[in-house]
């Protein structure tokens, strides 16, 4: 399974309604950062699960669905999290 296949799994358990994901990761190679291995992504998920919770909140939900991913397979994450009502 892939690196993006992975994360989709994983933010399965924040039950949204849409979620793109974009592995950037070819733009940033050569970048020091990215010598360890881990990706570059690009994520906007909906989810009802984020409805009144602050964007620091949305997003600590986010990289706790991912839990150790986020040392490892994933060296930046760009998160855009909303509601349904907020598209």
């Amino acid at each position: 399974m892939s690196t993006a296949d992975l994360i989709r799994a994983r933010l399965a358990a924040l039950d949204p309604e849409t979620l793109q994901l974009e592995d950037e990761s070819a733009q940033h190679r050569g970048h020091a950062g990215a010598a360890g291995g881990g990706g570059h992504f690009r994520l906007t998920i909906v989810s009802p699960r984020f409805d009144r919770l602050s964007t620091l909140a949305r997003h600590r939900l986010v990289y706790d669905a991912l839990g150790e991913m986020m040392q490892r397979e994933i060296h930046a994450l760009s998160i855009t999290a909303l509601t349904p009502e907020e598209l």
